[in-house]
């Protein structure tokens, strides 16, 4: 920071050949930039202008130190213009990852639309149910759903999903409808990667162990079975949102539903600074929002 000092005020002195404008363009005051131009010529050891009553002049060493400056200053403009331009237009390549099928059915298509927006931008996706240690794989950006570990990530919510328990009408017809989260053991559970399923009791989380035919780590696969009547599964809404409007399953244990849960794009604190990252999540959260 030392080596700047004085560097912009000695530039506007030159070019307005006036202590006094130049202070007027900085916005301080002409104390200010005597001061510094005084600072700068010591360090220097060099005289930079001629200064008279009327009129303020470079010195030979000063014009030569001018086009340097200018030269710098130049570049310093030239690299904020292009970041600007970043903003407005990104470009690079972004390594995103994003679990299976969530990505196949709602990022994907998203991703695709942002490359028609800004074609400079490569996308890399890896679909994948496994937790990528971000940084360690040079991954930018990852969606995450639910809970969230603790983590030194950041975390940006992009929407949020709910759990629901429900069963296709002939099976509850068959096997009764429960009313209480003990009444669970009764029924036929499909489960996928997780054997209990949470719910909130009274304010209070409760997790309950459930148990039955069919175990498959596939949200569809679950979800076709209990079309058919097979049992009754929790999922996540975008499964069944559909067929619990058109009649086709029913939601039970409602009053025992958690609330809602996060769907988040985590990236690496200094991801979020580039401008291709940053604008891809706003992009994620202003559709999926």
């Amino acid at each position: 920071m030392f080596l700047w000092e004085g560097v912009m005020e000695f530039v506007a002195v030159a070019e307005r050949e006036s202590f006094t404008s130049a202070a007027k363009q900085l916005g301080i005051s002409t104390a200010q930039v005597s001061r510094q131009i005084s600072a700068l010529e010591s360090r220097l050891s060099t005289k930079l202008f001629y200064r008279t009553t009327r009129k303020v002049s470079l010195t030979e060493e000063g014009a030569i130190y001018y086009r340097h400056c200018r030269q710098v200053l130049d570049g310093l403009e030239e690299a904020e213009r292009a970041i600007t331009s970043l903003r407005d237009k990104p470009q690079g390549l972004v390594k995103l990852t994003a679990p299976v099928t969530y990505g196949e059915q709602f990022i994907m298509p998203l991703v695709n639309d942002f490359q028609q927006l800004y074609p400079d931008v490569s996308i890399n996706v890896d679909l994948t149910n496994q937790q990528i240690d971000l940084v360690e794989a040079g991954y930018d950006l990852a969606i995450r759903l639910g809970r969230l570990s603790s983590s030194t990530m950041m975390a940006k919510r992009l929407t949020t999903r709910t759990q629901f328990v429900c069963g296709s009408p002939d099976y509850l017809t068959k096997y009764g409808i429960p009313h209480s989260l003990s009444e669970l053991h009764q029924h036929n559970c499909l489960v996928g990667n997780h054997d209990h399923w949470r719910f909130q009791d009274q304010g209070k989380e409760k997790s309950i162990k459930v148990d039955g035919s069919l175990r498959c780590n596939s949200g569809y696969g679950l979800l076709d079975a209990v079309r058919k009547g097979l049992g009754l599964t929790q999922l996540p809404d975008y499964y069944v949102s559909e067929d619990l409007a058109e009649g086709n399953l029913v939601a039970v244990l409602t009053q025992y539903q958690e609330p809602e849960e996060g769907i988040w794009a985590l990236y690496p604190h200094n991801r979020h600074l580039s401008p291709k990252v940053r604008m891809l999540v706003d992009y994620l959260a202003q559709q999926l929002g």
